[in-house]
């Protein structure tokens, strides 16, 4: 599927799906859990099935309804023997975390997933589950791979350079019979680990961690139980209507987003207040006004790396240099994120220096480029979608569809706001 974009200004009040981030690890605890747990609102997209779906191959009973409100019952840590391979689709979340449950059983679970699930990194993972007891093979680190347990809690090792894995460890470590010291190196986005230990806590789970993030005990012989729980607005969503509004100079309302939750991309709205976005919340609606003119901003994204696109995007529309710095993860998500970012803003007349670790973006005016790829990364299909709309001319989003991956009703959402989208089968 194609996108084709023309320049258009955004108006409109628009719902935010749930988040990601919540809704996965909400998935995984209630799989875990001994009785039934209650999702409500979560989000329903690609990445989120394929979890629903491991789960309930390794036991979890999950009853979906209109998909409002999930109703899992869980194994209370006796999982089920899979028939065959685990399809984790493109969901690098899940799979790194469900890897890490699989390996508290006593016999093999294989993964496997899309072409792009297939480039992200899994070796320090699979290198700690097998320091605490479990068989590992894979693909020179990647998938397809498999894990055969059981594990038990040790003093391990693990790589910071994905939050996932330290995050994976964290939520199986309660099971295991003994306890877990993990020590990390070089940990990045640190919300995400936050958000983690968010629901440990909300779950009664006993650990202790140093100030810096870098050395976690986590007590095992401990169990999960059944929750209910509402799944709050995904503010890594709703960074695509903020920043159509902030390039197109629209107005946009968005309800119930949370502020005072622990999800890391809250920030990114500060980050558009300080380039000049006006940015209120009166009873439950937080109403967005674009500037003018967009001010360039010198930012470190460690803590935000989904954000990369988004901000890449305001940066060519600004008027200055921007730089996006200290967030070498991006290059290890669905795609390297800065090295496909900056090919496409090129593309459409944007100067763009990529360094190791981020990009240089001096702004102007973007022209409309009928050959953009998405690289079939949700993020960057809807970020350069966005771009379109400040563009002149048309431009057109190969692979757009993979926005579903996050935000089924990408489009739909934007058309109802004015945005002069045109899908186009290929």
């Amino acid at each position: 599927m194609e996108i084709s974009v023309k320049k258009s200004k955004i108006s409109g009040q628009v719902e935010i799906p749930g988040s990601k981030s919540h809704t996965i690890r909400a998935i995984l605890i209630a799989s875990l859990a001994g009785g039934t747990s209650t999702i409500k609102m979560p989000l329903v997209s690609e990445d989120t099935i394929a979890c629903l779906s491991a789960a309930s191959v390794l036991g979890a009973w999950i009853k979906r309804g209109d998909d409002s409100i999930w109703r899992i019952s869980g194994t209370g840590g006796h999982l089920l023997q899979p028939a065959g391979t685990i399809n984790m689709g493109n969901s690098g979340t899940g799979l790194r975390f469900f890897t890490a449950l699989a390996a508290i059983a006593d016999f093999k679970v294989s993964f496997d997933g899309d072409s792009s699930l297939r480039t992200r990194e899994m070796a320090s993972l699979l290198e700690a589950l097998a320091a605490m007891g479990a068989k590992t093979g894979s693909a020179d680190g990647k998938c397809p791979l498999s894990v055969t347990g059981p594990i038990d809690g040790k003093d391990i090792l693990v790589d910071g350079k994905t939050s996932q894995f330290l995050s994976a460890l964290l939520l199986t470590a309660p099971l295991l019979k003994n306890d877990t010291v993990i020590h990390v190196s070089k940990l990045n986005e640190r919300p995400y680990v936050m958000l983690t230990l968010d629901w440990l806590d909300r779950e009664g789970i006993r650990y202790e961690m140093d100030k810096n993030l870098i050395r976690f005990k986590v007590f095992g012989g401990q169990k999960y139980v059944p929750f209910s729980t509402r799944i709050p607005v995904d503010f890594s969503t709703a960074a695509f209507p903020l920043l159509a509004a902030a390039i197109t100079g629209g107005d946009v309302k968005i309800p119930n987003l949370d502020f005072d939750d622990s999800q890391g991309d809250k920030a990114v709205f500060g980050y558009f207040s300080q380039m000049g976005v006006k940015i209120s919340t009166d009873n439950h609606i937080t109403t967005i006004r674009g500037p003018k003119r967009l001010k360039p901003f010198d930012l470190d994204l460690n803590a935000t790396p989904d954000a990369l696109p988004v901000l890449a995007v305001a940066g060519a529309c600004a008027e200055g240099v921007s730089y996006l710095r200290n967030v070498p993860q991006a290059r290890i998500k669905e795609t390297d994120r800065i090295g496909c970012m900056a090919s496409e803003l090129r593309k459409m007349g944007v100067a763009v220096e990529e360094l190791s670790d981020g990009m240089v973006v001096t702004g102007g005016k973007l022209k409309g480029s009928s050959d953009l790829s998405s690289f079939k990364d949700h993020r960057i299909a809807m970020a350069l979608s966005i771009a379109g709309l400040a563009a002149e001319g048309e431009t057109i989003v190969r692979d757009s569809d993979c926005a579903a991956i996050t935000y089924p009703s990408f489009v739909e959402d934007f058309k109802r706001m004015g945005a002069n989208f045109m899908e186009m089968t290929i």
